[in-house]
């Protein structure tokens, strides 16, 4: 996780002043607006905890404070901060359950942008990610929090989360109907193998097929109890291959293309130990990229039993 910076105010001079400690120019780094935007992002887990909490004892959704506190932050967040910092800021340890409504809002918001929605759509989309997983404050904790596997009967009951955050948030005054198919279809899949209603491709709302895609990247590109995270080049490679599920082709292919263009010029390792530099995107297959290993150019698309393995650096 990237740190966590203090922009400095009178009364911490103040306070450093009185303890003897001066500081030179040389020890303050300046907050720039990227830094400010991440630091923003950071509190606004804090503050859509409280207002899950308070969602779980009111089964009210405090719209008003999700536009005025949490919006203004992602928006922010994916216009002024790169790609990677972004990412690395929301991969979710100890407190996964909160920060990945926040992550999927920042992802699908990036998305959406990237896929060209119009502002309106934009808003819609980033307060239906927001929301996407509302309808867990209805479980009951001792599933929602537990460490083990599921049991098949505690899974099913999981599964309701998505009927009861469509209930929700379509009872809420002043937001979309699309939010609300966010939350109930961000589960579902292309060939229909999805829940809870196992619909297919043109059945789906295209906002819930961003979010499907943006909700399962973070879930598994972020550290939980049970397992550890996985790099996200190698999820990206399972989600384009299919093995995670069947996605809306288009965007993710969008989504793999954004990703994989921002590693151009890094160093990786190969699977077979080959060290080289990403030095062009494959447009038919992103997730195997045309790498340069001292005089030699490796073309992933040809070797099906060689990818990369890691970034270094």
């Amino acid at each position: 996780m990237l740190p966590i910076f203090h922009q400095l105010k009178e009364t911490d001079f103040n306070k450093l002043t009185l303890l003897g400690i001066e500081l030179e120019e040389s020890d303050i780094e300046p907050l720039t607006q990227e830094k400010k935007a991440l630091q923003a992002l950071e509190e606004s887990v804090a503050t859509v905890q409280h207002i899950f909490q308070d969602i779980r004892h009111s089964g009210q959704i405090p719209i008003m404070d999700i536009r005025n506190e949490i919006m203004p932050s992602i928006v922010q967040s994916t216009e002024q901060v790169h790609v990677f910092p972004l990412l690395i800021s929301m991969q979710a340890k100890d407190d996964y359950t909160y920060r990945h409504n926040i992550a999927v809002g920042a992802i699908a918001s990036m998305l959406g942008r990237w896929v060209g929605l119009p502002e309106d759509e934009l808003s819609i989309l980033t307060i239906g990610a927001i929301l996407h997983d509302v309808g867990k404050m209805r479980v009951p904790e001792e599933i929602l929090n537990k460490s083990d596997k599921l049991t098949e009967e505690e899974f099913e009951i999981m599964k309701k989360h998505t009927v009861f955050g469509y209930e929700m948030v379509k009872n809420c005054a002043g937001l979309s109907h699309r939010s609300a198919l966010i939350a109930l279809q961000h589960h579902e899949r292309e060939d229909g193998t999805g829940y809870p209603l196992r619909i297919q491709g043109p059945q789906i709302d295209y906002l819930s097929k961003i979010v499907a895609i943006s909700d399962v990247f973070h879930a598994l590109t972020s550290d939980r109890v049970y397992r550890d995270a996985s790099p996200f080049y190698e999820i990206l490679r399972q989600m384009f291959t299919g093995s995670l599920g069947v996605f809306d082709r288009q965007i993710l292919l969008t989504f793999t293309q954004r990703l994989m263009n921002a590693l151009v010029g890094s160093e990786v390792e190969l699977t077979d130990g080959t060290i080289g530099k990403v030095v062009l995107i494959n447009p038919m297959d992103p997730t195997r990229p045309l790498i340069q290993s001292n005089e030699t150019f490796i073309d992933l698309s040809k070797y099906n039993n060689m990818h990369m393995e890691r970034i270094l650096g």
